[in-house]
Order: C-alpha cells, then structure tokens, then sequence
C-alpha cells in the first residue's frame, strides 16, 4: 500500500469533510436547542463550509498557478523563474521537482548558446583564411602554386577535423557509440597509432622534428579495451602533445599493466610547456585550449579544443580515468582503463 504523508493532499481533504460534518452538526445542535429555523442554520453551514473550502482550494491552487506562470515564462525562453518550495505535501515536493528541471534547463540552454558561439568562433577563423586564399588566387594576387594549394588544404583539414570531432562528440553525448570491448596486444596497437600519428603530424601540421618514443612494459602486454575508442584516446593526446612540443622534442608513449586483469595505464608526455594547475581539471572541457603557447601566442595552434574532450568521454565510456600526472617537465597525462571489469551503466 502506498504511504499517506501526513500532510498529504489526501488528508488535508479529509479533514476539509470531517470539520464540515461538525460544523453541520454543531450548528444543528444549536438550531434544536435555541429551536432556530432550520433553513437559517443550513445557510450559516453552506457559508461556514464554502469559507472553508475556498481557503484550503486556495493554498493547493497557489502554488500550482505559480508553476504555470514560470512553465509559461520558460515556453518564452526564461528558465530563471523558480517557484516557492517548503510545503510538506505532494505540491512541495512536485515544487522541488519543477525548481530542479527549471536548473536542468537552464543549464542546458546555457550549454547550448555556448556551443554555438564556441563552434561559430571555431570555424570563423579557418573559413575565412580559406577565403582569403582563394580569393587572393582568383584576384590574381596568388599564383595557384603548390605552396598557396598547401596553406588551403591546411584550412580545409581543419575544417574536416572540427567536424569530425563535433560529430563524435555528439554521437557520445546521445549515447549512440558501442563499446565493442575485446582483448588485444598493445604493442602493436600502439605502433600502428604512432605511424599514423607521425603521418599527420608531417603533412598537417609539418612537425617532422618531433620524435616519438613508444614503451610498452612487459612488450607482451594485453589489454581489455574498444581499439577503436582506444585509438581515438591515443591518436588525440599525441597529436596534442605533438602540437605542443618544442623543435625537435620529444612525445614519450608508455603503457603498463594495471592492478586488474587486463587493465592498462597509458601515459603521452610532451616536453613542452606543460598545464598549470589550475588549468588541469577545465583542460578537459569542450573548446578548451588553456592558456599553454605553441611560441605564437596562446590558441595559435589551430587546435579545435576539443580533442581531450574526445579522449575524456571515450575513456569514461570504458569506466576508466584520465588526468594530467604530476610531471618535472612539459605536460604527462595518464589514462587507466579498468580492463575486463564491466564499466559501470
């Protein structure tokens, strides 16, 4: 059976019919006594009952036309209206609950502006040195030579990696991305990741000065994991470390068992100039670049902001943990994969 509350609707109506039987009653009982018409004691029992009423009616309704003028105000975009609260009855708690989705909303609609003025800020700036080169070449400013063919395909592939990264980022946030677990050999994962990683870094990005070191402890290691999720953590955090290395750096890639069966810790340094402490924690939000510099200027580095986005959603797709380690030089951020443990739903 379902628990009444003690101040429940239900019980306030209850009370509402047993105080108009006595007042019915009393008045009755007065009418036989002091032998008043009857007619006159049932006017006083209907205007005693309907004051009644109309005070309980008006403290249940209250509330409710105050959450109908802010669902009102929210249908016309504002979420700040909030509704009073503090009642010990089912309208208090439908209170708190309206109170707690007005927030929801709010902060949804919050994120929402905000992720279309980051993304309009994102593709501004490639679009328009696209612009400018083609442009500059039709004007004939530019010869359509190799080099001017390079700068524009080097805005083109940023255009296709901001798109890319919206689109899995969205794919991750309606849950719409299997995690297709299996066992596998690290060794080899990794390295196919590294050639491709230093593939991109010369074409896109003309880093070829950059060395990358992988090491795999014990080399047999296995580890129970999505490769492909996997990869998109890995390919990420060395293409940022990559971005901010000093010439002829260094982008050291380590893995190692962890505490569980086929667990995996797998750590990308850089020797650039790290992620101050108070920037650890946000560097992980969506369009957030920090205010680390590639020797341009802090945001210089063509960057989208969101690729540890990218590799924080896929590591907690696996129930895992990444974060910036403590590190003497440049930047160390550590992933641990919590292996054949089911992630938790």
């Amino acid at each position: 059976m379902e628990e009444v509350q003690p101040f429940s609707i239900k019980t306030k109506l209850s009370t509402l019919v047993v105080v108009s039987v006595f007042i019915t009653t009393g008045l009755v009982i007065v009418a036989i006594r002091t032998e008043t018409q009857l007619r006159v004691i049932t006017i006083f029992s209907i205007i005693a009952s309907m004051l009644l009423t109309q005070l309980i009616a008006h403290g249940l309704t209250s509330p409710l036309r105050e959450m109908t003028d802010a669902a009102r105000a929210m249908a016309h975009g504002d979420y700040s209206r909030r509704v009073r609260t503090g009642r010990r009855d089912e309208l208090g708690e439908l209170a708190v609950t309206f109170n707690r989705m007005a927030s929801d909303l709010e902060a949804v609609d919050q994120h929402r502006k905000e992720l279309v003025a980051n993304v309009s800020h994102e593709l501004r700036t490639p679009i328009s040195a696209l612009r400018a080169v083609l442009e500059n070449v039709v004007d004939g400013v530019s010869a359509a030579d190799p080099e001017t063919m390079r700068t524009a395909l080097t805005q083109t592939e940023r255009l296709g990696r901001l798109v890319d990264h919206l689109l899995d980022l969205s794919r991750l946030d309606n849950g719409v991305v299997p995690l297709n677990a299996r066992e596998f050999e690290v060794w080899p994962f990794l390295s196919g990741v590294l050639r491709t990683a230093k593939v991109e870094a010369q074409g896109s990005r003309g880093r070829d000065d950059v060395h990358l070191h992988l090491d795999v402890s014990p080399p047999e290691l296995a580890a129970f994991a999505d490769p492909e999720r996997l990869h998109q953590v890995a390919a990420n955090l060395i293409d940022n470390a990559v971005k901010h290395s000093p010439p002829c750096g260094k982008v050291a890639v380590s893995a190692r068992a962890g505490t569980e069966p086929d667990s995996l810790v797998l750590e990308v340094q850089d020797e650039g100039p790290g992620i101050p402490e108070a920037e650890r924690l946000s560097v992980f939000n969506r369009f957030n670049r920090g205010i680390a510099s590639t020797g341009k200027g802090p945001g210089s580095d063509g960057g989208t902001g969101l690729g540890l986005a990218i590799a924080r959603w896929a590591v907690d797709l696996h129930g895992g943990h990444i974060g910036v380690a403590e590190s003497t030089r440049g930047c160390r951020i550590r992933v641990t994969l919590p292996g054949s443990a089911q992630p938790p739903r």
